[in-house]
């Protein structure tokens, strides 16, 4: 708007002094001042085109930390134990720009989001751990391989981490005999850039190195039944408007349910090398002269889109479905044969060996 007055002004002043310059009358020169000025005047009124904002900042960071003289938990079988503190690195700051709005003649707005990450040492409690499972923060579940996160089980011998020793040096701690973890390049940003409340599903042995944990050689994987149970390759349903449903992924501990229960047991039964890989059949009558054997699914219309059901050579549109009560199926359907197939290659891959067992489920 000054602009527009000024220009305005400037011409009518320069009309009055009358004469040229280089050619120019004194009503153009006025209004080419006038402009000049009332340009000068909106931007300081108006904003010099962009405006900055930022989002995100803090001025400190506390942390959970673990006091000098803190007791340190000692436990037995499996518990969920709080993570304290007792090493981090530096807070790296990393900034997002961004430029929003400026649409009719506004101007835009340059946007600046801060967040912060960070490396963290946390102490879980007294060693020799089997390992750490399940995880979360502020009281929600993550899925440990969304983090970049290693364990240290607290052995007499184990060796410092070696982001801390990039940080503190050749004379960084290993904390021997304490079971900890590293969490490096943490993201605190879903978390409003603050730290977490970290808790950790921690599994400890006997101290004498006994128990059922380290004696048991061999297990047989149940239940038997669903369709894609089996599969390591992730398989999904279309529900109605285009939303997907998961068969195979139900847990937040990332990638499919064969595979998280395979991390588990080499988590829990370090020493099972055998796994009996149970597949169900149905029968359809306890005399077994009469008795008929085939392979059933749960519902003749879902199928998965990576892997099409297909057992004992018929598809899903020629297998009968399962028994049901009150109309809900009481079972599983038998597993896919292509499922069954990435459940024994994925056996052998993980060094253990692997038995096909056929199982018969009476209806």
């Amino acid at each position: 708007m000054a602009t527009i007055v000024l220009s305005a002004v400037g011409a009518s002043l320069g009309s009055g002094f009358g004469g040229t310059l280089l050619g120019l009358s004194g009503a153009v020169i006025g209004r080419a001042a006038g402009a000049a000025l009332g340009r000068v005047i909106d931007q300081r009124l108006l904003g010099a085109g962009a405006r900055a904002v930022e989002t995100g900042r803090i001025d400190r960071l506390r942390l959970q930390t673990a006091g000098e003289g803190m007791a340190v938990p000692r436990i037995w079988g499996q518990m969920r134990l709080p993570g304290h503190v007792i090493w981090a690195s530096p807070l790296e700051e990393v900034t997002r720009t961004e430029e929003a709005g400026g649409g009719k003649g506004a101007p835009k707005t340059r946007v600046t989001q801060v967040s912060y990450r960070l490396s963290v040492a946390l102490a879980l409690c007294e060693g020799r751990i089997l390992g750490v499972g399940r995880v979360w923060a502020d009281g929600e579940e993550l899925a440990a391989s969304d983090l970049n996160m290693r364990v240290y089980r607290g052995g007499e011998s184990q060796q410092p981490d070696p982001i801390i020793v990039a940080h503190e040096g050749a004379e960084a701690p290993a904390y021997r005999g304490i079971a900890y973890l590293v969490l490096e390049n943490l993201n605190l940003e879903r978390w409003g850039n603050r730290m977490p409340q970290l808790s950790f599903e921690v599994t400890c042995p006997a101290r004498d190195g006994s128990g059922l944990s380290r004696d048991v050689r061999a297990v047989a994987l149940i239940p038997g039944t669903g369709e894609y149970s089996l599969a390591t390759t992730p398989v999904n349903h279309e529900q109605d408007l285009g939303e997907t449903r998961s068969f195979n992924v139900n847990t937040p501990m990332g990638g499919t349910d064969f595979r998280a229960s395979l991390d588990v047991l080499g988590r829990e039964l370090p020493n099972a090398r055998s796994v009996s890989l149970i597949v169900s059949w149905f029968g359809d009558d306890l005399r077994i002269g009469e008795c008929k054997v085939k392979p059933k699914v749960e519902f003749a219309s879902v199928d998965g889109a990576e892997m099409p059901w297909r057992a004992g050579g018929i598809t899903r549109s020629e297998a009968q479905e399962v028994a049901r009560v009150d109309g809900r199926p009481i079972y599983g359907g038998t597993p896919s044969d292509q499922s069954v197939i990435e459940a024994l290659r994925a056996l052998s891959a993980s060094g253990r060996k692997a038995i096909f067992y056929p199982f018969i489920l009476m209806e």
